[in-house]
C-alpha cells in the first residue's frame, strides 16, 4: 500500500473515465433516417409551448461534471427568472469545492465512499450556500494548459492519494494529507483566489453570491419518488453520487410531471437527475420516449427506425419504476436542465432539456423528452419550492 500513487499512475491508462464510456456507451442511439429522411411521418415536428429562459448550451467535456454544469445552469435562469442579468456562473468552481469535501468523507468513510467525478444537484445548491459563487471567467478550472475539462489522470492521481491515507501508513492520520490532497487538486483545477475583479468590482466568492446572483439556498428543494418510503416525508437519496447522504422530498411518481408541469408554468426552470443509459435515450437524434416493447424484443427493423418519428408508449407504473430503480436498470447516469415544454405532431407532451455535452446533435444541443420517459428514469429533481403545486407543498409542509 505504500506505493499506491505510483501503482494508481502505473495503472492509470487502465483506468475508464465514467463520463467517456456513458457517452460511448449511447453512442449507438439513433435512427438511421431521422430528421433526414423527407417523409414527414418519419419526422418528429416539435410546437414549444413553454419555452423559458436560460443561458447557452455548454460542453462539460471529458469530466463527470453534469451535475455542476446543470445545476449551475438551472441558477444561470433563476437569476433571469428574478430579472438579474444572467452570467455563467464557473461550474468547476463547485466542482473543486466538493472535491475538497468528499475527498474529508472518503478518508471519514475508510474509502467506503463513491469516488469520482460524479455529484448530485443538492451539490451546486451546498457549495453555494456554503462557499458562494464565481464567474466562469474569473476560474475556468482550466490549469494545465487545456481548452476542455479532462478529469482521468487527475482522479487517478487523487484517489491513489486518498487511498494511500487511508491504508493509515503511520498508525494514525497526519493533517498533512489535506494539504497535500489540496495542492495536487490546485495544480488541476486552480487554487482558488479569495478576492476576484468583475465589472471593475472587487468580490469574494460569497458577496460575489449574494449581490449578483442573490438566489437563497433555503428555497430550494429536491424531489424522488419511491415505493419503498413514505410519501410527502424526506428519505435519502439511494444513488452512490450522493456522497453527502443528502435526504430528498419523497412524493408519488405521477406528482414528478405534475411538479415540472406547474414549475414550467409559472416560469421555473428545474434541474433534473436521470439515467441515460436506456437504448431509447438518443442523444445524436435528441430524443428519449419509452418504446412499448422492451428493445431486446425489437426485431432489427423496429431497432433500426426506433427514432423515426413518434411512437407508442409503454404505460408507465410506480411498481414498475421500482424495479427498475432496485434492479439497476435506473442509475444516476446524468443531469440535464428543463428549460421547457413542446408537445410533437400527435399532442404528445416533451420536455425541452439543455443539455451539457456541446452543441453537436440534432437539436444543437437540447433533448426532447417524454413525461413517461422522466416518470421511469428521473433519480431526482431540484427547483424553487414555489415552482412545487400548493397541496403538494402541504403535504411536505414546506
Amino acid at each position: 500500500m505504500k506505493k499506491l500513487p505510483i501503482l494508481a499512475l502505473a495503472f492509470m491508462p487502465l483506468l475508464s473515465h465514467a463520463q467517456d464510456d456513458l457517452i460511448r456507451k449511447i453512442e449507438s442511439n439513433k435512427s438511421y433516417t431521422s430528421i433526414k429522411n423527407d417523409d414527414p411521418k418519419n419526422k418528429y415536428v416539435f410546437n414549444r409551448i413553454i419555452d423559458l429562459e436560460r443561458t447557452s448550451v455548454k460542453n462539460q467535456a471529458s469530466s463527470g461534471t453534469c451535475w455542476s454544469y446543470s445545476t449551475n445552469s438551472f441558477l444561470e435562469s433563476e437569476m433571469m427568472r428574478m430579472g438579474k442579468e444572467p452570467i455563467e456562473l464557473a461550474q468547476l468552481f463547485s466542482a473543486h469545492n466538493v472535491y475538497v469535501e468528499k475527498a474529508e468523507s472518503y478518508v471519514r468513510m475508510h474509502g467506503s465512499l463513491a469516488w469520482g467525478d460524479g455529484g448530485a444537484c443538492h451539490d451546486v445548491i451546498n457549495m453555494y450556500a456554503k462557499y458562494g459563487a464565481m464567474p466562469q471567467e474569473v476560474y475556468t478550472g482550466l490549469q494545465y494548459g487545456t481548452t476542455k475539462n479532462k478529469f482521468a489522470e487527475m482522479q487517478a492521481i487523487l484517489k491513489g492519494m486518498l487511498d494511500a491515507v487511508v491504508s493509515n501508513p503511520n498508525g494514525k492520520l497526519t493533517p498533512s494529507w489535506k494539504k497535500a490532497y489540496n495542492e495536487v487538486l490546485d495544480s488541476y483545477l486552480g487554487a482558488i483566489p479569495e478576492t476576484f475583479k468583475f465589472d471593475n468590482k472587487t468580490y469574494t466568492p460569497k458577496s460575489f453570491a449574494a449581490q449578483r446572483v442573490g438566489i437563497h439556498p433555503e428555497d430550494y428543494v429536491e424531489i424522488s419518488s419511491f415505493t419503498t418510503s413514505p410519501y410527502y416525508k424526506k428519505t435519502m437519496l439511494m444513488v452512490p453520487d450522493n456522497w453527502s447522504f443528502d435526504k430528498v422530498y419523497n412524493v408519488q411518481m405521477n406528482n414528478l410531471t405534475d411538479i415540472i408541469d406547474n414549475a414550467l408554468n409559472k416560469g421555473f426552470t428545474v434541474a433534473w437527475a436521470t439515467d441515460v443509459s436506456e437504448k431509447y435515450f438518443s442523444w445524436k437524434n435528441g430524443v428519449a420516449y419509452v418504446p412499448e416493447m422492451e428493445y431486446d424484443d425489437m426485431n432489427d427493423s423496429m431497432k433500426k427506425y426506433i427514432f423515426d418519428g413518434p411512437k407508442d408508449e409503454r404505460v408507465i407504473t410506480p411498481e414498475k419504476r421500482q424495479i427498475a430503480f432496485d434492479n439497476y436498470e435506473t442509475t444516476d447516469d446524468h443531469g440535464m436542465h428543463i428549460v421547457g415544454l413542446a408537445e410533437d405532431q400527435n399532442g404528445r407532451k416533451y420536455y425541452i432539456v439543455k443539455n451539457s455535452w456541446g452543441d453537436k446533435n440534432d437539436y444543437k444541443g437540447y433533448i426532447y423528452v417524454t413525461k413517461a420517459y422522466v416518470k421511469y428514469k428521473t433519480t431526482a429533481i431540484l427547483l424553487h419550492k414555489n415552482g412545487v403545486p400548493n397541496r403538494l407543498r402541504e403535504k411536505m409542509n414546506f
